[in-house]
């Protein structure tokens, strides 16, 4: 699919319906722009636990356990909290 589209006077870009519906953003849905090379990609952002619970799920049966990512995230707080007294 390629659109052509004017930016505004704000430096704003209308994305088209199509594609929000296609990558599945909507109103107040947060947005990454990566910059590669002369290009710029507009990707959907996502939440850090649906990647890796993604990529639990192509690699769960090599895996003995699931990764309680919470629980992760919480020992690394209270380190660094031991770290800094």
């Amino acid at each position: 699919m390629i659109l052509k589209r004017k930016i505004g006077s704000k430096g704003q870009v209308v994305i088209p319906k199509d594609v929000r519906q296609y990558v599945g953003v909507e109103p107040g849905s947060e947005v990454i722009f990566e910059v590669r090379g002369g290009e710029v990609v507009l990707k959907p952002s996502r939440a850090p636990d649906d990647i890796v619970n993604e990529y639990l799920s192509i690699v769960t049966s090599k895996l003995k356990s699931r990764i309680q990512l919470d629980q992760i995230i919480e020992e690394e707080a209270l380190e660094e909290i031991a770290i800094r007294r």
